[in-house]
């Protein structure tokens, strides 16, 4: 809401053009209607940025990549993945690390690391009891990663039932071990008990939310995003290009 207030005030205030900057894009995860009488919450809080007078937005790592058509404005979405993966190559072999994807909906972001690590992809397979409401009955491993590291990739860890499930899963699969990178610490509930307890060995995450105190433990790596976007930023007011940050020709 503050954020809203803002863009209204410098509207009122004349400004020729108001780019919204949001790390994380709140309520991403509601982008349509999973049964009867739910909203659209994703596509509502673009409707309100627009109406507040926004010309454009910023994001980091959407949930699902057709949020950008729900502002009608341009919208550019920034990938962390640069960022995590400059700090997992410094800090672990390649040639021994095996990425994962948790589901098949982060497959398509799974082969984007195996082609800058330059390591083989496997994929967690979930089967849900048709019975058991919001609940996984099974989940089984596609991919050899027996001996190897695993690198547990996605978007955002939210009560981390999923990747805890996950890093079981390829435990009992033979996995020498597993860290995570992910983009949004949401960290909400149960999360950093289920997180401290799992046979994760790493938590890696972004800044793209505050995390206070309560909610760090020895397992978690921060990282910046503050340069990514600032150099983002730099693109837009320059009149550059900001894919540009992402296909080498910065």
């Amino acid at each position: 809401m503050e954020q809203l207030i803002m863009v209204d005030a410098l509207k009122r205030a004349s400004a020729k053009r108001i780019t919204v900057v949001t790390p994380f894009y709140g309520y991403a995860r509601q982008d349509k209607k999973h049964k009867g009488r739910e909203p659209i919450s994703a596509r509502l809080i673009a409707d309100l940025f627009r109406t507040a007078g926004a010309d454009r937005m910023m994001a980091v790592d959407l949930h699902s990549g057709q949020i950008q058509g729900f502002f009608d404005g341009p919208v550019d979405h920034l990938f962390a993945l640069p960022v995590l993966a400059e700090y997992v190559t410094r800090k672990y072999d390649g040639e021994q690390m095996t990425v994962v994807s948790p589901d098949a909906g982060r497959v398509r972001v799974a082969d984007q690391w195996t082609d800058r690590l330059g390591c083989p992809l496997a994929i967690i397979h979930k089967r849900r009891d048709p019975n058991v409401g919001n609940q996984v009955s099974v989940q089984e491993v596609i991919g050899d990663v027996r001996g190897r590291v695993c690198l547990l990739i996605d978007d955002m860890i939210d009560t981390a039932g999923t990747i805890t499930k996950a890093a079981e899963a390829l435990t009992v699969a033979g996995a020498a071990g597993v860290v995570c990178a992910v983009t949004h610490a949401v960290l909400s509930g149960p999360a950093v008990d289920r997180l401290k307890n799992s046979e994760i060995a790493e938590v890696i995450v972004t800044n793209t939310l505050p995390l206070s105190d309560e909610r760090r433990f020895d397992k978690l790596t921060e990282l910046s995003i503050a340069p990514l976007i600032s150099r983002a930023i730099r693109e837009v007011f320059e009149d550059g290009s900001v894919t540009s940050l992402f296909d080498g020709n910065a």
